[in-house]
């Protein structure tokens, strides 16, 4: 009794342990955002890497999500008669929940692993030390133009994900379900709100955030060796999907609620 005890004690500590380093992680990392010097240079690449070179996975997983959606949507409503809402079902669930979601778990695979390793292969070879001794902070320099990356650009691929994903249902309700498009396109605007866009678009930059945060504290704090970046890696992909999910629901909650 005493000894599962003592696990559960060491397993609370251990936890609350690493809340605290995220905590003070995250402090630093923000308010090393506003102050200078600014590293654009390392921004820009940051921005092209996860803004230009996520679109054609963004941009495929939106396309066929809205397709299926359409799909989906005719076979249940065609039950109830109520074929004439599929526009109106797909434009409000890709802008409002699946663009936003599944742009952020496909570039939380992408980018978050990415970084990981980046920065994990870093700590491994003392590049960081190194960084310390060269009076550069690697918080300032590695760390915070991730984030602020990470939360700019993933509104603007959710953007383009939504208007893909619109254009898929589009498709399919157009060439395969029969629809008259002129209906179809009236359809899609008649419900659609601005609200419902900025909703989306907000959900992307806390993913965006996330996704970055998770990937530089994984690789900053990486073990040493293969292993350790390896295991950073996964981490980092695991806990920003999963804290995807869990800020997608407290978002909602927010503005729903």
């Amino acid at each position: 009794m005493i000894g599962f005890l003592q696990n559960i004690g060491r397993t609370s500590l251990a936890f609350l342990a690493a809340i605290g380093r995220l905590v003070l992680f995250t402090s630093s990392a923000i308010r090393w955002t506003f102050f200078p010097p600014y590293y654009l240079r390392q921004l820009g690449r940051q921005v092209i890497d996860i803004g230009y070179y996520s679109l054609p996975v963004v941009g495929l997983t939106t396309l066929f999500s809205g397709m299926v959606l359409a799909l989906q949507s005719y076979t249940g409503f065609a039950r109830f008669s109520a074929e004439d809402t599929v526009a109106t079902v797909v434009v409000l669930s890709v802008t409002r929940e699946l663009g936003p979601v599944l742009a952020g778990l496909m570039v939380a695979g992408r980018i978050g692993a990415s970084m990981a390793a980046e920065i994990g292969t870093m700590r491994v070879t003392d590049q960081i030390d190194a960084l310390d001794t060269l009076s550069t902070r690697p918080m300032q320099y590695l760390v915070a133009p991730r984030i602020l990356a990470g939360t700019i650009c993933l509104p603007f691929l959710v953007l383009v994900g939504d208007l893909i994903g619109v254009f898929g249902g589009y498709l399919v309700g157009v060439y395969r379900l029969g629809f008259n498009p002129s209906i179809y396109l009236a359809r899609t605007m008649e419900f659609l709100e601005i609200s419902d866009v900025t909703l989306g678009l907000i959900k992307a930059a806390v993913f965006g955030f996330l996704i970055a945060l998770m990937g530089c504290y994984h690789g900053y704090h990486s073990g040493r060796g293969a292993e350790g970046v390896g295991r950073a890696t996964t981490n980092a992909v695991v806990s920003s999907s999963i804290l995807i999910l869990i800020s997608n629901y407290l978002v909602t909650a927010l503005f729903f609620g």
